[in-house]
């Protein structure tokens, strides 16, 4: 048998890494409608056997960890802490966003109202970003512009 040196071995992992992709994400992201491109985006890979450990468990959902208010939070305060100008101000809920969730065997993509007139457009914007192979869009009024974490609202 023949074994590969260490430096043999480097050039087989560097030639494989231009064939690797991205795995299917689940994540978060606001929409600029102004550049009709995404910002925020915050994201974890899922892979196969994720889903089937949650499933074995009993939990078919799949969630980014992370709250859209706690992610906006963070990058105002970054940016002013840097005096840097940011998209990350005001109201969160006022800027259109989305959540993309694992629900028992399809992708999902949790959005408001406001998605309808452009989900097309969404669509390829989520295929990329996400690398979805497929998914659904789930309209929910927390989503819509103006709702947000019920711990947030007065």
């Amino acid at each position: 048998m023949t074994q590969l040196n260490e430096s043999e071995h480097q050039a087989q992992m560097e030639d494989m890494r231009q064939y690797d992709e991205q795995m299917p994400c689940v994540g978060i992201f606001w929409y600029d409608v102004n550049d009709k491109s995404f910002f925020g985006v915050c994201k974890k890979e899922l892979t196969p056997r994720m889903v089937e450990d949650a499933a074995e468990k009993g939990l078919p959902f799949i969630n980014y960890p992370h709250l859209h208010r706690q992610v906006w939070a963070k990058e105002y305060f970054r940016a002013q802490a840097k005096h840097e100008n940011t998209k990350f101000k005001g109201d969160y809920t006022q800027i259109p966003r989305g959540r993309v969730a694992w629900n028992i065997d399809k992708f999902i993509v949790l959005v408001g109202h406001w998605a309808e007139p452009i989900q097309e457009e969404l669509t390829t914007l989520i295929e990329q970003e996400f690398s979805l192979p497929y998914f659904e869009f789930v309209y929910d009024e927390h989503w819509d512009l103006g709702h947000g974490w019920s711990g947030d609202m007065p």
